[in-house]
């Protein structure tokens, strides 16, 4: 087990309205960041980012009567590198227990790339922790891998993840030269306001911790090397059982990495109020790239007693 990057100067426990603490779940260790007091809405990163990616939101849901959670998922950021456990169940377990560890007996999950299809396993796998999904340019897991699988246009658009599948180059891409494809990836899958620079510089060297380019891809590994595997398929049955609370599914509509027709289909898995929303000219990380638009979209809907579909 790799130990968290914890130091003074580091780069992951970045100044601000937020505390930072380590919180025990599933066997390891959890960098989160927080802010505010009120019902827990937990927001879950995506690649090639970490916690800090929701910097905007956090204050936002702390204005607005939220305590807000962001965690780094397990290998990234200020979390546990750990050897094993980066299958989607295990790691979905992480937030859930992360949950439980912070004392609430369940909470909102917002989830962005990766941690969106995290927050449809947790929400599948443990329902009673999960009062509220938001999930954003991410399809439900079972539509990700029918895309992946079917779709040539989805498959090219999401080139990255096959090339992940080869051994230990994809690590040493993302750290050479300062992680500069760290930023070149988030300014190509942005939209026409791509994060500025300084920001980049942010992300750049997060991934420079040392094993986290590693840990970043190897969810991205399972997802591809188990399709055909038991655990895949076992994984992909267990995933047919319906989300049973509202949803809120939000998609940038010049997204180049998630093609919109993938994602819009993720409404047929819940079996409860469902809310699309396409925001126009934004593209993977509309959170990032229009943070009011998205905030505002976000607590509108948790506000809402009876969210329509």
């Amino acid at each position: 087990m790799t130990a968290p990057d914890t130091g003074t100067g580091s780069p992951v426990r970045i100044d601000g309205p937020w505390t930072h603490r380590d919180v025990a779940a599933n066997g390891a260790r959890f960098h989160i960041a927080e802010v505010g007091d009120g019902p827990l809405v937990m927001f879950l990163h995506g690649f090639p980012q970490f916690w800090w990616t929701w910097r905007h939101q956090m204050t936002a849901l702390a204005d607005a009567g939220y305590r807000a959670v962001a965690m780094d998922l397990r290998g990234v950021g200020g979390s546990d590198r750990t050897p094993r456990g980066y299958d989607p169940a295990n790691l979905a377990l992480d937030i859930t227990g992360v949950v439980r560890s912070l004392g609430e007996p369940d909470a909102a999950l917002v989830g962005h790339d990766l941690g969106g299809y995290l927050a449809w396993t947790a929400a599948v796998m443990r329902p009673k922790l999960v009062r509220r999904l938001a999930v954003s340019s991410m399809p439900h897991p079972r539509r990700w891998r029918s895309a992946m699988l079917s779709d040539f246009s989805q498959s090219r658009a999401g080139s990255y993840v096959w090339g992940f599948q080869r051994p230990w180059l994809p690590e040493r891409q993302l750290v050479a030269d300062d992680a500069a494809l760290v930023g070149k990836l988030i300014q190509e899958w942005s939209g026409p306001q791509p994060p500025d620079a300084d920001t980049l510089d942010v992300y750049r060297r997060a991934m420079s911790i040392p094993s986290t380019a590693h840990c970043a891809v190897e969810p991205y590994r399972w997802m591809v090397r188990s399709l055909a595997r038991p655990d895949g398929i076992q994984f992909n049955r267990r995933m047919k059982r319906p989300v049973r609370v509202p949803t809120l599914h939000l998609h940038g509509s010049l997204d180049p990495v998630m093609r919109t027709r993938s994602a819009a289909g993720s409404g047929q898995y819940v079996e409860a109020p469902y809310r699309w929303r396409l925001f126009d000219g934004l593209g993977h990380f509309p959170h990032e790239e229009d943070p009011v638009a998205f905030s505002s979209e976000l607590i509108n809907w948790l506000k809402d007693p009876e969210p329509d579909r």
